[in-house]
């Protein structure tokens, strides 16, 4: 069975070598990423994802900033590697910066008591469901991109930097350019160990 949803799922990796060779205008891409994460399923439709949307210079210092924190906690000695991933980031044309809004969390609690343990963890798939979309709509734009978490690290400087709302809670980080390095092939574990598919009655298929 052909099926573009899965095509582009294939396309979609991660990309650490990235760099600013691409026809795609800023305008046109924030267009692709606002629209990615405004299609994403949320319970209840919260639509509890929020974004800040780095290009250029904004995406540079967004890393740089991340860099100077990091350099504050890992030993000297050691950091060379972690320097030389923030310049890599930083190296493509732009970053997103994924975020749940804590408010519409609260506010979900508040009017759905029954459920409100479950808002929590039904906001973070939200946000995942957000990452993969923009992901994917990046992979079908002809782009890489990869995922980052480097919070909370980042949190403080990135609210101080791009007037983060206090309520947006940053949950990942995804540096994104034009592919400048090749992908090696992807490997996966045995179906056996990871479905279990069943057809018609669940007693028969017990006995």
């Amino acid at each position: 069975m052909t099926n573009a949803t899965i095509e582009t799922l294939k396309k979609r990796r991660t990309q650490y070598a990235l760099g600013r060779n691409t026809t795609h205008s800023n305008d046109a891409l924030e267009a692709l990423i606002k629209e990615a994460i405004r299609l994403t399923p949320s319970s209840f439709n919260s639509q509890s994802s929020r974004a800040v949307i780095l290009f250029g210079a904004a995406s540079e210092k967004f890393w740089q900033l991340t860099e100077d924190a990091l350099r504050a906690i890992v030993p000297a000695e050691a950091f060379a590697p972690t320097e030389a991933k923030m310049r890599a980031f930083a190296s493509g044309i732009g970053t997103v910066l994924f975020y749940e809004d804590q408010d519409t969390v609260k506010g979900l609690q508040e009017n759905f008591p029954l459920y409100a343990d479950a808002f929590p963890t039904f906001s973070e798939h939200s946000a995942g469901m957000a990452q993969l979309a923009v992901w994917n709509a990046l992979a079908d734009a002809g782009l890489g991109a990869s995922l980052q978490h480097y919070s909370p690290i980042a949190d403080e400087p990135a609210a101080r930097a791009f007037n983060v709302p206090a309520s947006w809670k940053l949950r990942a980080q995804m540096p994104f350019g034009s592919h400048e390095a090749s992908f090696k092939e992807k490997t996966f574990i045995e179906d056996d160990g990871r479905f279990l598919t069943y057809a018609g009655d669940l007693a028969l298929a017990a006995e």
